[in-house]
């Protein structure tokens, strides 16, 4: 069993598949500090800094001042700010990722363009291969 294991982690897929995983951890992190600390404080200047989190209900009927005040007297709440910061937050890291990913792919070179390996029967208009000197179809001769 050991044995196994061992072959089935030295795959190069398992390798390239946990490289990847750091690699998307750090860059989930650029992106969540791209977009907490640049974004977000843009997005709330914008909005006339309104502040998401503070958006709540009290499900006591009860009036808070903050979400804070709300939590700390045990009061159930239904915390919508917070929803809609995280559609927000997605939003802007999908944008985000998509700008990143668009770049990159711009950035990387078109693959050369292969030769052709057929060419088309001057009688018949088959597709045969370049070094043919009859075609197999019309059995025409080829210059």
């Amino acid at each position: 069993m050991w044995k196994d294991f061992k072959a089935f982690i030295m795959k190069g897929n398992v390798i390239d598949l946990a490289v990847a995983v750091v690699i998307g951890a750090a860059f989930g992190a650029i992106i969540n500090s791209l977009v907490n600390d640049i974004i977000m404080p843009l997005v709330g200047q914008a909005t006339g800094k309104v502040n998401f989190t503070d958006l709540f209900i009290a499900l006591n009927g009860q009036h808070y001042a903050s979400l804070a005040d709300a939590q700390a007297a045990g009061a159930a709440t239904i915390n919508y700010g917070i929803f809609i910061n995280s559609i927000i937050t997605f939003l802007i890291i999908a944008f985000v990722v998509f700008i990143v990913i668009r770049a990159i792919s711009r950035l990387q070179k078109a693959p050369a363009p292969t030769a052709p390996t057929t060419k088309e029967c001057q009688f018949c208009h088959t597709q045969i291969p370049i070094p043919a000197t009859r075609c197999p179809n019309c059995t025409s001769e080829l210059t």
